[in-house]
């Protein structure tokens, strides 16, 4: 990174009818106080959200796509933890 180029950061707004914060896209920001700022003004000028996280790209760690049948292998391996065995019984129709 240049000196006179600022950091990127990634945005993550959550909606008014969502629990979770989602990904919507990145923008360059000299601190967190003005990502913070560019964010709202960029990604919720229709009132879309009601928080905004902001995080530097630099401190956000991924697991790499080519790399995913070793890392997520184990998980496949304990059937225990998909619940597509089990029977739902009678008179639960919220499941």
């Amino acid at each position: 990174m240049s000196s006179k180029e600022w950091p990127l950061w990634e945005v993550f707004i959550r909606s008014k009818q969502g629990l979770n914060h989602k990904h919507v896209g990145s923008l360059r920001a000299a601190d967190a106080e003005m990502a913070l700022e560019n964010a709202r003004d960029v990604y919720t000028r229709r009132s879309e959200g009601i928080s905004i996280w902001v995080v530097e790209s630099n401190n956000v760690f991924a697991s790499d796509p080519s790399e995913s049948q070793e890392f997520f292998e184990p998980a496949d391996s304990k059937i225990y933890r998909h619940p597509t065995f089990y029977d739902v019984p009678d008179g639960i129709s919220h499941m």
